[in-house]
């Protein structure tokens, strides 16, 4: 039996207003069966076979918010082991999107979307790990962050980032 670390590959995305002063949030509050329940986090999902990971963002902005992403850039990656329900592994891909066409739902099956103001963002509930990448994703720093954050049970265990 092979031990080869095999993560769900999904994309993660935060959609910035044209002012840049508001966040695309998807308040997760429509299936009382949802592990993220309550929480607010960024658009995105599970990549597909035969996509690229900016074709999975691009189609989750658009599945989950109705906007078609004419910017964005790659701000960093994060390795999730034990994140899942069921103690799955993820391997996120996290995007900033600094430019779209259209106007953004009221909500989906998930819960509402909400532009949230930047400022405001540390506020909301949210997973706890969020808090700490979060700030890497708006900074100006131009190079990506690589960081691992393993979860246990729903609660994460640690955190560490590298930037290249």
């Amino acid at each position: 039996m092979s031990n080869a670390y095999c993560p769900i590959v999904a994309t993660l995305g935060y959609v910035l207003s044209p002012d840049r002063e508001h966040v695309l949030m998807i308040h997760r509050n429509a299936r009382p069966d949802d592990q993220h329940l309550g929480k607010y986090n960024g658009l995105g999902g599970k990549m597909e076979p035969g996509e690229d990971v900016a074709a999975c963002m691009r189609r989750e902005i658009r599945e989950e918010a109705g906007i078609e992403c004419t910017s964005m850039r790659l701000r960093g990656t994060l390795n999730w082991p034990g994140f899942g329900k069921h103690g799955e592994d993820w391997l996120g891909f996290i995007f900033l999107v600094d430019g779209f066409e259209g106007v953004a739902h009221a909500g989906n099956h998930e819960g509402t979307l909400e532009w949230v103001p930047r400022a405001r963002l540390m506020e909301l509930p949210m997973w706890e790990g969020d808090r700490h990448f979060l700030p890497l994703v708006f900074d100006a720093d131009p190079r990506p962050f690589h960081g691992v954050m393993p979860y246990k049970h729903g609660r994460m265990l640690s955190w560490s980032y590298s930037r290249l």
